[in-house]
């Protein structure tokens, strides 16, 4: 058919249209249902079908995830009670608020023991967290190098936990050439279990401040 024909065509009298204009119309026609099928009818099934699949894909990551965790569940329990246990072993080794005063005597006593001079040994405030202080010490003494490294021997070898940090060395001027000597500024860190009632007074504390 021509453009000319298409034009002259009485959209009243379809049934007396010529065979190719009849079949042309109706494919459109089911074309335009079909379309307008798809996208009133079936989009918003098709989008929830998509969003359904994606959540299928979530929750069988966080079933593998779930699983992995279940399968190493009794692996991270026997971790976990063996750090428990490494900690009490720990904690035992923390003197208590009577013992510090003479864990305090032990430190100095190993500085004297090896000839050195204290010049200066201050403990400063404990610093408390859930389970234990911490008490920073200012020291310090002069000797010469063996003497100050045999002292940070003996301090690593206290039977109680004691560590050095901060350490600052500065030679000073003496006649003796045959044996430097030095001066040794350090902050020793040491450590104690609370009492019961300090471990309360903390516990009570962090359930205040929630």
């Amino acid at each position: 058919m021509t453009l000319d024909e298409l034009r002259n065509l009485d959209p009243k009298d379809m049934p007396n249209w010529p065979l190719p204009a009849q079949i042309g119309t109706l494919l459109f026609m089911i074309g335009l249902i079909v379309f307008l099928g798809y996208y009133l009818v079936l989009g918003d099934q098709l989008n929830e079908l998509d969003s359904t699949q994606r959540q299928e894909e979530q929750l069988k990551q966080t079933y593998l995830d779930k699983k992995r965790q279940a399968v190493n569940l009794e692996a991270l329990e026997q971790q976990l009670a063996e750090i428990q246990r490494s900690f009490g072993a720990l904690l035992k080794q923390l003197p208590s608020k009577s013992e510090m005063e003479s864990l305090l005597t032990e430190i100095n006593q190993a500085g004297i023991g090896r000839g050195l001079q204290f010049e200066l040994f201050r403990p400063g405030g404990e610093i408390k967290s859930a389970e234990m202080a911490e008490l920073p010490i200012s020291i310090r003494l002069s000797g010469t190098y063996k003497e100050l490294a045999s002292f940070i021997s003996d301090v690593g070898q206290l039977s109680r936990i004691v560590t050095l940090g901060d350490i600052k060395l500065t030679p000073l001027e003496t006649k003796a050439a045959a044996s430097p000597r030095l001066s040794m500024e350090a902050t020793a860190k040491t450590y104690r279990s609370l009492e019961p009632e300090e471990r309360l007074a903390s516990i009570q504390k962090k359930e205040a401040n929630k």
